[in-house]
């Protein structure tokens, strides 16, 4: 064999760190700022150095950092060193194992956690801990262990991790084919009108604040997304709600409940942690306040999840109590309606 041909100067090696595709209905904007609504913590300074170095490729082709990004372009950073993301240091973290057998797991995770390792976050995650925990975890697609899906940070609630090849695989086709069942609580700001309601809508980054999804009428742009949702109880300027998931796209109940007028209690990403109804009474905005102190996170929790079992066949269903953190906001609201009026007209 030729070694010259084996061997590899890593130097000379970029590997991937982010990949975009740049939507339809995005205006025209120089690559540096578009790049700078994307990547977290990145300056203007940093991705202008990455472009200068010939680290940033649109269609695979390098570009300089006053490229104007148009529709459809493939925009890639390309750095020296893998992705840390990659790199997985098992942490010998606490799991809260509701269910476990040879072939998956249920994980009820706490607020404030971290599913997988990402830019910014590269220890202390779900993964970490399930790397220390378990061998030799299946990879997904994504080259994460275990995974099947995920939720936000800043959700609690339910996860279920495959253990096996099998697993995954059965496992990962059920959430691509609708069949599991996904129970979420909420708070949202307003009275919400109707007993409940379906909400649909393809969603995709939004084209100004990167953070977020938006919903898009036209249905070239984003990936469809449909909401389900229920009144539990109303406290005047805000409404408790289950929400059923027919898809699991990212941040779907947070945009679309946004999108219909109700942002999450407290969710500062979309708006949540303003006061967006009630009064202009001293008394009001402390109630809030304290409100906000005791649930310091999007009113959002994964509350069940149902999923045929990969090796048994059964249909399994698992339950979770409301944390401590949300019981204990909506304890609040309940005790406030008692004492005052706020019905909206």
């Amino acid at each position: 064999m030729n070694n010259n041909t084996e061997t590899l100067d890593l130097e000379d090696e970029l590997f991937e760190h982010y990949r975009f595709e740049v939507p339809k209905g995005q205006a025209i904007l120089r690559i540096d700022k578009y790049l700078m609504n994307l990547i977290q913590n990145a300056t203007r300074n940093k991705i202008q150095n990455a472009a200068t170095d010939g680290n940033i490729f649109v269609n695979d082709i390098p570009v300089k950092s006053n490229y104007k990004v148009k529709p459809f372009d493939v925009i890639t950073v390309m750095l020296s060193h893998p992705p840390f993301e990659n790199h997985i240091l098992p942490e010998d973290l606490p799991l809260n194992i509701v269910y476990e057998d040879a072939a998956l797991l249920l994980v009820n995770k706490d607020p404030g956690m971290v599913v997988h390792p990402g830019h910014g976050n590269y220890t202390g995650t779900l993964v970490n801990a399930l790397a220390h925990h378990f061998d030799n975890l299946p990879m997904n697609s994504s080259e994460r262990p275990g995974l099947v899906h995920r939720i936000d940070k800043d959700t609690s609630g339910l996860l279920v991790v495959a253990k096996t090849e099998a697993a995954m695989t059965h496992l990962a086709k059920q959430f691509e084919a609708k069949t599991t069942e996904r129970e979420y609580i909420a708070l949202v700001w307003g009275n919400v009108v109707a007993d409940g309601g379906t909400i649909e809508g393809n969603l995709a980054r939004h084209l100004k604040d990167r953070m977020q999804m938006a919903v898009f009428d036209d249905p070239e742009i984003g990936k469809p997304a449909i909401t389900h949702y229920k009144v539990l109880e109303r406290f005047g300027y805000v409404t408790l709600i289950s929400c059923q998931l027919e898809t699991g796209r990212t941040h779907q109940i947070r945009a679309h409940m946004k999108h219909i007028g109700h942002p999450l209690f407290n969710d500062e990403r979309y708006g949540g942690h303003l006061i967006l109804k009630g009064t202009t009474f001293t008394k009001y905005k402390q109630f809030i306040e304290n409100c906000f102190k005791a649930l310091p996170r999007q009113a959002l929790h994964a509350k069940t999840l149902g999923f045929v079992h990969p090796t048994t066949g059964e249909m399994m269903r698992f339950d979770t109590e409301i944390p401590a953190d949300f019981q204990d906001c909506i304890d609040r609201w309940r005790n406030y309606c008692k004492t005052h009026v706020t019905d909206e007209e």
